[in-house]
Order: structure tokens, then sequence, then C-alpha cells
């Protein structure tokens, strides 16, 4: 068995279901620390998170992935125990198989490899390991790259593991990700009876109106690297449940997914300035789970494309589609970023899997993309 594929394995067996580690993280730090990095522990509440770094000079380039998983749900509903790698017909199965224990397998693999051809190597390799990345993320990523920042140990570049990989592997890189700005809107009408509709205020037809300009609404055109702005309802609540009865009260839940041609600030206002010129009584809570990132194309996009081509033989399509994901905290304190990692169709499905012929690839495009950047005779992958 492969050294990725056997780690791979030993991580898929520990069952940690946000925000529990079920004890990865030790397991990584004592392999690692076999090839130099020094491990650092940043526990924040229940969250664990490990910091792991060889080398002191720049540029910095870390590997950033979560070691926690989804719940699976119904075990009677998988072929096999999902914490008990198993394989079928090529295909390895488990919780967090594609997402994302096999990408921290493959990069870890792919460090001790670089180190051990290349121990004079250029720069600084880290990995970023948190346990709260499928949660609430308030005491993961986040939290680590605020200490980070605040001593000054901030990467040139990152690579995060998530599964972009769509129909084979290496078609799709993530070079950002669009915002996700919610909202929850209480319009106030007055209750009353259907029959006496002037003695009450329909909450639904008041807020119908700017509901429908809402969704009319051009936000952004969108750039080269982002689609437009989009604005969608997700709930829409009124009503006692009985057919009598004029309701008072309509809530309604959306979500804005913006591109960086838009602000939480501008979207708000004016969704606020909408709202107002329809003389609406209302009340709007907002929740911003998470701010647009972008990384041009430049060395970090380059480097990983040529590693993709190189090992695959597939030219990466660079994408922003999709949803939140740590990228968007460590593009706070790292100027380049991207996402890469194995075929995405089973993330979160019961009888999650990845192909175990791609382990091997997936690893060397890590291990070729840290030679494109951090050695100094150029001679690169």
């Amino acid at each position: 068995m492969s050294a990725v594929r056997n780690l791979a394995e030993e991580l898929i067996s520990r069952p940690s279901v946000t925000p529990d580690d079920a004890g990865c993280q030790a397991l990584l730090a004592q392999r690692l620390q076999a090839s130099g990095f020094e491990a650092k522990a940043m526990p924040f509440g229940e969250v664990a998170n490990l910091w792991l770094r060889r080398g002191s000079a720049a540029p910095l380039l870390v590997f950033a992935g979560h070691t926690d998983v989804v719940p699976t749900g119904p075990i009677e509903k998988w072929d096999s125990d999902p914490f008990r790698p198993t394989e079928r017909d090529g295909l390895l199965y488990g919780r967090g198989a594609a997402d994302m224990k096999s990408s921290i397998a493959a990069f870890a693999v792919a460090a001790e490899e670089f180190v051990a051809a290349h121990p004079g190597h250029r720069g600084s390799i880290a990995l970023l390991i948190t346990s709260d990345e499928e949660g609430p993320s308030v005491n993961g990523t986040v939290k680590v790259c605020e200490v980070l920042s605040a001593r000054g140990e901030t990467p040139d570049y990152c690579i995060v593991g998530e599964p972009t990989s769509v129909s084979t592997l290496g078609d799709t890189v993530k070079n950002g990700r669009r915002g996700s700005l919610s909202g929850r809107l209480t319009v106030r009408g007055r209750q009353g009876h259907v029959a006496y509709p002037h003695l009450a205020r329909n909450a639904v037809h008041l807020l119908a109106p700017a509901l429908a300009e809402l969704t009319s609404q051009e936000w952004d055109t969108g750039n080269p690297y982002f689609p437009a702005t989009t604005f969608q309802v997700s709930n829409l609540h009124a009503g006692t449940g009985a057919s009598n009865v004029v309701p008072g009260e309509a809530v309604a839940d959306f979500n804005f997914r913006f591109s960086t041609e838009s602000t939480p600030e501008t979207l708000k206002s004016r969704v606020h300035a909408l709202l107002d010129a329809h003389k609406l009584e209302y009340d709007l809570a907002w929740t911003l789970s998470g701010e647009p990132f972008l990384t041009p194309q430049g060395e970090l996009c380059q480097a990983i494309g040529r590693a993709i081509q190189a090992e695959t033989g597939v030219e990466a399509e660079l994408s922003t589609t999709g949803g939140t994901s740590d990228g968007r905290f460590i593009a706070k304190i790292c100027p380049q970023v991207v996402e890469f990692g194995p075929i995405n169709a089973s993330i979160h499905q019961t009888n999650e899997h990845i192909r175990i012929d791609a382990l091997e690839p997936l690893k060397n495009i890590y291990r070729r993309t840290l030679e494109n950047l951090l050695l100094n005779d150029g001679d690169a992958a």
C-alpha cells in the first residue's frame, strides 16, 4: 500500500465528526516532526487546530485543511462502515475520503517526499489544520490566522485541499470564492379577519411588491473571474395556519452570493433603500458568512497549473463557483490562495469515496507545486 493511501485510511478510520479531531492532528504532528516540522497545537474552545512549520525563511507555502467531517447520517444507508475505509471497484469509501482527509494525506506525504529530496529548499513549508471547517467556523482557521497575523507569520502562498475537481482529477482549481450575505426580513402589518380586509394590513401583500423588485435587481455584472452577484429567497413564512386570518407579519429569508464587484455594505445599503422606498415597517437582521476573495493569474496559479499538466495532462480551469471555504479567512493574511483537491461528486453524501488511482497523482501534484515554487535551481516540475 502506498504511503498516501495508508495515511488516508488512518485518517478516515478516526470518527472526527465536527468539532472532534479524534486524534488526527496528533498523528500528523508525530509524522511530520520526523521531517523537521515544528508542531504547535492551537486549541480554541472545543476546536483542535494545528500549525506545522519547517523553516523560517520566505517565501512561506502553506497547505490548509480540516480533519473534521460532517455526520454520517443513518449508518444503515451506507454499504460499509463509514469509519472503516473500504475498497470496492477501485474506489476507497469512508466519511472524509473526498472531503478532505485524502487531500491532507496527499499534501503531508508530498511535503515529506519534497523535504527528503530537497532538504536545502528555499523558503518554508507549513500545514494549517483545523477541526472546525464543517461546523460554525469560529474557533478554527479564522482564529489561527489572527494569531499568525499578530506575530507577523503570514504566508505567501496557500493551497487549501478542498475537493475541487469535477469530472477528472485536475480539471478545476478554485482561485477564489464568492461572498455569502444572508438576511432575515420581517415585515409588519396588522392581523385581521379576511372578511374585513379594510380593518387589517396584509403583511404578505405589503412584502410582495418589494420582494418582486429585489428579485429583479441587477446587483452587479461580475467580472472575468466572477459571475454576477445573485439574490435568492430561501424561505417565506406568514400567517397563523388558518385560512380566514390576514397575516400581520411576513418573514423572508434571503441570500446574496456576491462577487468582488460588490461589498456587504453596498448590498445592505441598496436593500434598505428599496425597502424604505416601499414605506414598509420592517426589521432586517444580517449575517455575513464570508467575503469574496480572488487570486488572479500569477505565481501560485501558474505553479499548480503546471504541476497538474505535468502529472495528468489536464489543463486546469480556474473557477470561483461553489460555497464558502476556509480560504476566505486565509486570504485576509495571504496574497495568493487557491483550492485544489479530488473529485467532489460524493462529498457529504452516503458512501462518500475517492478513486484509489487518484491518490498518488494528487500527492504528486502537491509535490510538483512545491518544486515549482521552492526550488533554488529552477529544476521544477
